[in-house]
């Protein structure tokens, strides 16, 4: 009978059967992941939250048809986005166009 070897995904110990609500330990795969597991469970902690107050807000559920992560970002971001627009449009565009008058103007001359 063939052993696996040690530190094997078969011998790593899986998410906590007496405790179903704590979150798993994110596995890591190949020899040298991309996120140190601390904040790898971190980051997966805070998007279950925010997508628990998403669905609360919507009162739905998160499941296969209910809010994508593109809805999520959508909702999220456009306040951000139009904060950002409202604050540095106008400038913005007084800049572009006095320079594209500037550039008018001096063919012009």
């Amino acid at each position: 009978m063939v052993q696996p070897a040690p530190g094997s995904p078969s011998e790593q110990p899986g998410p906590d059967a007496s405790n179903p609500d704590a979150p798993a330990t994110p596995q890591a795969v190949g020899p040298d992941p991309l996120m140190a597991p601390t904040v790898a469970a971190a980051t997966s902690a805070a998007v279950g939250k925010l997508l628990r107050a998403v669905a609360q807000e919507r009162s739905a559920t998160v499941h296969r048809g209910g809010p994508t992560i593109e809805d999520v970002v959508r909702e999220e971001l456009r306040p951000m986005l139009k904060d950002w627009l409202d604050h540095h449009l106008p400038p913005l565009v007084e800049r572009l166009v006095r320079a594209e008058i500037e550039r008018v103007v001096g063919r012009a001359l």
